[in-house]
C-alpha cells in the first residue's frame, strides 16, 4: 500500500447507528484520488435513480484528495457532495480551512453518511474511534455557537468542525456546509442534505503527526518554491478575491441589477481595496497555506460583524451588494456573518433576492405578496432581513429558499426570463456575456452554473503564464484569445483548463495557486511514490467529469438542460457594458456538441461505451441507467 491514503473509508448509518469500513487498493485511489472522483463513485453505485436529496437513501460523502493534510500550500481543501435538494442531480462543493487535513490525520480517507438518526446527532471523530453523539442541545444553533459549544463538551478547543446552521436543519435548498466556522462548501445545497439527516456535524481531533509521504524532500521542495514564489498571488493576500471587483465593474462584467447591467456605480465602497483600508483587521490562512488570502473583518458599529466568521470574499460582496444594488460595505459584512452563522450559499441567496427585487421591479410581486417587506433595489437592511426570512422560512422567503428555478416556477408570468439558473443552480458572480467560455462552461458544468471548474476568458487575453503553461503541458495550440467567441483554439484550452481543475478538485488542491501540472505531477509522486504523468491525472479530472456527468443522465438530465437563460443572449440594460457582448445560441448549440464528442459523449451527451472504457470505468455504463420517471421529473423541473 503506497503512501497519501490510508485506505479506509469511514460509512455510517445514522438510522441503524452502525459504522463500518469500506477499504479499497491501491488501483482504485490511482484511478479515483478523491475528493469530486470518489464522491461521483459512490453516487453511483451506492444510491439508486430517483432517490430523494432530502430522503434518508441519498447519501452525505465528505472526501478529501490524496494530498489533503501534506505540508504544502494550497492542499487544505475537501469535497462534499450528495445528489443536490437544489438540481436533483450531481451535488457536490469544494470548502477550505483545516478540518478536511484532520480527518486524514485521524486515519480517514473519507466519510459516507447515509439514513436518518431518530433525532439530532453529531459525529465524533479521534484518535480511540467514532462516535455519534446527541446534538439535541445543539439543534437551532449558528455555526458558531455550534462549535463552542461542541469544543466545550468534547474538552478540546483544538476540534475541528464541519457543521450546518439554521438554514440546513430548515431545508433550505442552498444551505451549505461549514468547516472551521469561515470556510464553506457553498454551493448545490449539501447543508440540507445534512439537515434531512438529523446530522449537524462532524467534530474531528487527530491524534497523530504529519501524514506519511514517500518523498519528504520532494514535498519540501514545492513549500519552499511557494514560498519564494508568493508575488505570483501577492494580490490575493493583500485585497483578497474582491480585489477584482472594481475592474470588473470598469470593464462592464460586474453583475448589477441581476445582471440586467455590468457597471454598479457604487463598486469603489465595496471593493477589496476598500475593505482592507477600513474593517480588515486580520488576513487568515488554510492548512499549511503561505498565501493567507482569506480575510477577516471587525465592526463594532453601527452593526457588529463578528470576527470569526473570517471576512467577505468577492462572490458574497457581489452576490449581496452590487448583484442587488447594495453599497454598503459594513451592511454587506453583516449580511456575510449571517449567511456564515445561518449555513446559507451567498452566492444563491444574494441571487435569489436579485430574482425577487426584479420580480418586484416587472410588478410580478407586489405589497401584497410581501406585507412584510418592501422589495426595492440598494437597501442593505432589506438584504439581512430576506436572509432571515430565507433562512428560517418566513413570508417570502418560504418561496425563495426553494431557489429561483422553483420560484420561478409558482411565481410563472414570465418570470423564468430573469431566474437566472443552469439546472436549477443559480449562476455565480462571473458574467458570460464579457467571458464566453465561461459561459459554455455554465451549460456543460455537472453541478449546475460554477465558475469554479471553468476557463476564464480573460486570463488568457494576452501572451502570459496561463497560455505558456497550457502550451507546454498538454502540446496545444494555445495562444492569446478574445474574451468573445468559441473558436476551436479557444475550446481546445477550454477542454484542458476544465478538466485539470476537475483533476484539482478530486485531488484536494486550491485554484488560486500557480502551480503548473508539473508541479502537480511532482507532489503527487513525491505524497504516494508513484509514478503518475500529466496526462494521467487530466485523465482522473475527466473521469470525475464523466461520472458527474453520468450522475446526471441516471436522473434524468439530458442535453436540453446544457442551456443559458435567454438573458445571456441578448444585450445589457441601457447598453452600458463596454466589453459585454451577447452570446450566440447557434454556436453555443453547436459547441455543446463539439465538446461532447471531445470527452467522449454522444449527440445527446451521454458518456459513450468506448469513452468510459478509455477512461477505465466501463462499469458506469449500466449505473447511469436512467429510469422514465426520474428522466421526466428533471426535465419538468427545468421546462418550469
Amino acid at each position: 500500500m503506497g503512501k497519501g491514503f490510508s485506505g479506509k473509508i469511514l460509512k455510517v448509518d445514522l438510522t441503524t447507528g452502525i459504522t463500518s469500513v469500506d477499504e479499497h487498493d491501491e488501483a482504485w485511489y490511482r484511478r479515483y484520488m478523491g475528493g469530486r472522483a470518489l464522491i461521483a463513485y459512490y453516487l453511483l453505485k451506492e444510491t439508486k435513480p430517483g432517490t430523494d436529496p432530502l430522503g434518508p437513501d441519498n447519501l452525505a460523502i465528505f472526501a478529501p484528495g490524496i494530498v489533503t493534510g501534506v505540508n504544502v500550500s494550497g492542499n487544505g481543501r475537501n469535497g462534499v457532495g450528495a445528489l443536490s435538494p437544489l438540481t436533483g442531480g450531481f451535488g457536490n462543493a469544494e470548502a477550505g480551512g483545516y478540518w478536511g487535513a484532520e480527518l486524514r490525520r485521524a486515519g480517514w480517507d473519507a466519510i459516507v453518511v447515509r439514513g436518518k438518526a431518530a433525532h439530532p446527532v453529531y459525529l465524533w471523530i479521534n484518535e480511540h474511534g467514532v462516535e455519534i453523539r446527541d446534538a439535541r442541545q445543539l439543534w437551532g444553533r449558528s455555526t458558531g455557537e455550534t462549535e463552542d459549544l461542541m469544543r466545550e463538551e468534547l474538552g478540546d478547543a483544538l476540534v475541528r468542525t464541519c457543521l450546518i446552521g439554521q438554514a440546513g436543519e430548515n431545508l433550505v435548498r442552498f444551505a451549505c456546509v461549514v468547516n472551521d466556522r469561515s470556510r464553506f462548501a457553498g454551493r448545490t445545497g449539501l447543508g440540507a442534505v445534512m439537515g434531512s439527516k438529523n446530522l449537524k456535524g462532524i467534530a474531528v481531533r487527530a491524534g497523530r503527526g504529519q501524514l506519511p509521504v514517500a518523498d519528504p524532500a520532494g514535498v519540501k521542495s514545492l513549500q519552499k518554491w511557494m514560498t519564494e514564489n508568493l508575488d505570483l498571488v501577492f494580490n490575493f493576500y493583500d485585497v483578497g478575491t474582491a480585489g477584482g471587483l472594481k475592474g470588473l465593474s470598469v470593464a462592464g462584467g460586474l453583475p448589477t441589477f441581476n445582471f440586467q447591467e455590468g457597471s454598479f456605480a457604487g463598486a469603489d465602497k465595496i471593493t477589496g481595496t476598500t475593505m482592507r483600508d477600513t474593517i480588515l483587521v486580520k488576513r487568515d490562512t488554510c492548512y499549511a497555506c503561505a498565501v493567507r488570502c482569506k480575510r477577516v473583518v471587525e465592526v463594532k458599529e453601527p452593526l457588529q460583524v463578528d470576527r470569526r466568521y473570517g471576512g467577505p470574499e468577492y462572490e458574497s460582496l457581489s452576490a449581496l451588494g452590487n448583484n442587488n444594488g447594495v453599497d454598503d460595505l459594513i451592511k454587506l459584512a453583516k449580511a456575510n456573518e449571517m449567511c456564515a452563522a445561518y449555513g446559507l450559499d451567498s452566492i444563491s441567496v444574494g441571487m435569489a433576492i436579485g430574482f425577487a427585487l426584479e420580480c418586484a421591479e416587472k410588478g410580478l410581486l407586489t405589497e401584497k405578496d410581501t406585507p412584510a417587506v418592501k422589495l426595492a433595489w440598494g437597501d442593505g437592511d432589506l438584504v439581512m432581513k430576506l436572509i432571515d426570512q430565507i433562512t428560517f422560512r418566513q413570508g417570502i422567503g418560504d418561496l425563495l429558499a426553494e431557489g429561483t428555478a422553483r420560484a420561478s416556477a409558482k411565481i410563472g408570468r414570465g418570470s423564468a426570463e430573469f431566474a437566472l439558473h443552469v439546472k436549477g443552480q443559480e449562476f455565480p458572480m462571473h458574467e458570460p456575456r464579457i467571458k464566453h467560455a465561461l459561459g459554455l462552461g455554465y451549460a456543460l458544468s455537472p453541478t449546475g452554473a460554477d465558475h469554479m471548474h471553468n476557463m476564464h476568458d480573460t486570463g488568457y487575453g494576452a501572451e502570459n503564464r496561463g497560455v505558456k503553461i497550457l502550451r507546454e503541458a498538454w502540446g496545444i495550440e494555445a495562444k492569446p484569445i478574445p474574451a468573445h467567441g468559441l473558436d476551436d483554439t479557444k475550446m481546445e484550452m477550454w477542454f484542458h483548463q476544465t478538466h485539470w481543475r476537475h483533476f484539482l478538485d478530486a485531488v484536494g488542491m486550491c485554484h488560486f495557486l500557480p502551480y503548473t501540472p508539473e508541479h502537480m505531477v511532482g507532489l503527487v509522486n513525491a505524497v504516494t511514490g508513484w509514478d503518475v504523468t500529466n496526462r494521467e491525472l487530466l485523465e482522473v479530472g475527466q473521469r470525475a467529469a464523466t461520472m458527474a456527468r453520468a450522475v446526471n443522465i441516471r436522473e434524468g438530465f439530458d442535453h436540453e438542460h446544457d442551456a443559458l437563460p435567454k438573458r445571456m443572449y441578448g444585450r445589457f440594460r441601457n447598453d452600458n457594458s463596454p466589453t459585454g457582448k451577447p452570446m450566440d445560441p447557434a454556436e453555443v448549440e453547436r459547441v455543446v456538441h463539439k465538446m461532447y464528442a471531445r470527452s467522449g459523449w454522444d449527440q445527446r451527451g451521454t458518456p459513450t461505451a468506448a469513452g468510459l472504457e478509455r477512461l477505465g470505468i466501463s462499469w458506469v455504463a449500466e449505473a447511469m441507467q436512467p429510469t422514465s420517471a426520474t428522466r421526466n421529473s428533471k426535465r419538468a423541473l427545468v421546462a418550469a
